[in-house]
């Protein structure tokens, strides 16, 4: 399971994940070891979400208002369009 202290490194757990589907892609595994990889792949996708929502959270934009004065105003991220 991914740590879910301030020690997750998300790139890691990526790298973790691209490799697990690189496996299961082949087919050469066990039904078993499927399901263990399987298992193991929502639970970083869980965790790499989570981390992309705690830092959505926290981003913001600094913004001037219209009489030229700084303030912090939330980041909404654009929709994807493909």
């Amino acid at each position: 399971m991914p740590r879910k202290s301030k020690e997750f490194d998300f790139e890691k757990s990526l790298v973790e994940l691209e490799e697990l589907v690189e496996l299961m892609e082949e087919g050469d595994l066990s039904l078993e070891d499927s399901l263990k990889h399987f298992e193991r792949g929502i639970a970083l996708t869980r965790a790499c979400h989570q981390a992309l929502s705690d830092a959505e959270q926290k981003v913001k934009i600094l913004m001037k208002d219209q009489d030229g004065n700084e303030k912090l105003v939330d980041f909404e991220p654009e929709e994807d369009q493909g």
